[in-house]
């Protein structure tokens, strides 16, 4: 019996193992996937409401498909815009940083290792963004600019893709969940309206607070006269939905850039304090009254999923880890063996 026990221990961790690598190297499928289904679970409730309304299925399936596009779209054309003010105030804001930098570039340099020349005429600043050492260790950790453009064009068409086939019915999740998770038709229907209530909860609540999040420390940036208002504030919202880590790492990057415009104490003070208070106001207390009780997750389990998802995969793994734990977590909930886990994650 107690061999029994350990091979099915052993075959079970295995199989684990084995999934866990599958969802790397498969990453390209899975990360879009995932997306499209969570997407597909926000835009259930409109198909519904359509499909009341007598409205046939393929003009909801466009409807849907429409109000992504136009969702895109506005971002694509506030990206430009944010790119565009950067571009304009490039030189204004390598003046500056040159200002800032002339006491603190020459121990920084040599930290580093850098060789920049003191010819007056060239931007210390820019010298150091377009020095061989930093653009390899740029390329190194994030790719050249075109390569990463390319990824994100094809997991956005791979997500429409199944996003299509998701709200179309080609692909039901619901009966897969049946199949493959639940033995009882009944605990698969109660199961999945239940993920699928968390999950739109959770996309509603974080894309409020994420919009909150970006309106906040854009506003702060433009009345301090910080650099790139709105380039912080679409930073702002993106990583808000990095849970935890997302809004320290934009508020201490934030933080340090704007030493550069922000030369009096009392104003760089004033600056921070506010972004932290943002945050607390934001993240510590609307976002936990709004999400309720289904997100009784412990912030151990937040930070172990976080760096799970984010080694199996990256960026887009910190984003969807949350809802992925939520979605395990209401699966635990339904059978009695693993109820010691949904204890351990609460």
């Amino acid at each position: 019996m107690d061999n029994t026990n350990t091979i099915k221990g052993v075959l079970i961790f295995m199989a684990v193992v084995l999934s866990f690598y599958l969802l790397k190297i498969l990453s390209f499928i899975f990360i879009p996937f995932i997306s499209a289904i969570f997407l597909a679970l926000l835009f259930t409730p409109l198909m519904r409401w359509l499909r009341r309304k007598k409205v046939p299925k393929w003009a909801s399936v466009t409807i849907s498909a429409f109000i992504m596009l136009v969702v895109l779209f506005g971002t694509y054309q506030l990206i430009g815009l944010s790119v565009r003010q950067i571009t304009q105030g490039q030189t204004e804001f390598w003046e500056k940083a040159d200002e800032s930098l002339t006491t603190t570039w020459a121990p920084v340099t040599d930290m580093l290792d850098i060789e920049v020349s003191s010819n007056n005429d060239e931007s210390i600043a820019k010298e150091l963004m377009d020095n061989e050492k930093v653009s390899e260790w740029v390329y190194s950790h994030f790719g050249s600019t075109i390569a990463v453009v390319q990824r994100m064009v094809v997991t956005i068409l791979m997500m429409l893709f199944f996003l299509i086939l998701l709200l179309s019915g080609s692909l039901n999740v619901q009966q897969i969940f049946g199949t493959l998770v639940f033995n009882r038709k009944n605990s698969s229907v109660k199961a999945f309206s239940k993920i699928e209530s968390s999950i739109v909860t959770f996309i509603k609540v974080k894309t409020l607070t994420s919009l909150m999040t970006g309106i906040g420390f854009g506003l702060t940036c433009y009345f301090f006269g910080v650099s790139f208002a709105l380039f912080w504030g679409l930073i702002a919202f993106a990583t808000n939905y990095v849970q935890m880590i997302g809004s320290v790492v934009v508020t201490i990057f934030l933080a340090l850039f704007a030493l550069i415009d922000l030369t009096a104490p009392g104003s760089f003070l004033a600056f921070v304090l506010i972004l932290v208070g943002i945050q607390v106001l934001v993240g510590g207390v609307l976002e936990p009254i709004f999400m309720g009780q289904s997100f009784r997750i412990n912030t151990i389990t937040v930070l172990v999923m976080l760096m799970l998802w984010g080694y199996i995969w990256g960026v887009a793994g910190l984003i969807l880890s949350v809802p992925i734990t939520v979605m395990l977590k209401i699966i635990f909930e339904q059978f009695k063996s693993t109820e010691v886990i949904v204890k351990v994650m609460e």
